[in-house]
């Protein structure tokens, strides 16, 4: 979305993609599953990742059209039982989760633990993935790390949003990254950062 701070700095993501390829990373390959915009291609090219793949050759997955491996969840608070995944990200050996820090009309904030809603197939579970939301956001954000739990987690702060997000909030430059290998430390400080108690968010 023009002039709004919806998506993760693509330039951050050229750099993240840059050091894991010069740490040796035998491939590095970026995801992503849009819970609004079905037209991933365009989301691409509108913020710069196109350019940011091509220059670097990394390979990109739309998550809401791979292929899809049924998955017994590793907690059960959401009820749901199994989901049906990627396999690019189960095939993954680390996977790093890399949110816009924003608040969330809904879940208080969407972070590295929500971001993981990206990798429930749209084509399957609907936009803006509905299945999760009937079973419960916070008990999905639960079941869905407890599965994929991402390794590490590097948070866009640099322009956050807050007030109605994760859409239609108002840009709050923090000027900060948040890298972690622990998401619940990292949004408990990222919630921090937007001036919220992480103890008042359920998931966290």
């Amino acid at each position: 979305i023009h002039g709004k701070p919806v998506n993760t700095d693509t330039q951050l993501i050229g750099a993240a993609i840059e050091t894991f390829l010069r740490l040796g990373a035998a491939s590095v390959t970026v995801a992503e599953g849009p819970g609004h915009h079905r037209d991933t291609e365009l989301l691409l090219y509108e913020t710069g990742l196109a350019d940011q793949l091509l220059h670097r050759k990394v390979s990109f997955v739309d998550l809401n059209r791979d292929e899809v491996v049924k998955t017994k969840l590793q907690a059960n608070y959401s009820g749901l039982g199994h989901l049906w995944l990627p396999r690019t990200v189960l095939a993954s050996d680390f996977i790093v989760s890399m949110p816009k820090v924003k608040t969330h009309h809904w879940a208080g904030v969407t972070l590295s633990m929500k971001n993981m809603f990206g990798i429930v197939p749209g084509c399957r579970y609907g936009w803006p993935k509905n299945v999760l939301h009937w079973a419960g956001i916070h008990e999905s954000i639960l079941d869905i790390c407890a599965t994929v739990r991402p390794h590490f987690v590097i948070a866009d702060g640099i322009v956050a949003m807050q007030g109605d997000g994760p859409l239609n909030g108002t840009e709050r430059k923090l000027n900060t990254i948040v890298l972690s290998d622990d998401p619940v430390a990292a949004d408990a400080t990222c919630a921090r950062a937007l001036g919220m108690n992480p103890e008042r968010v359920r998931y966290i």
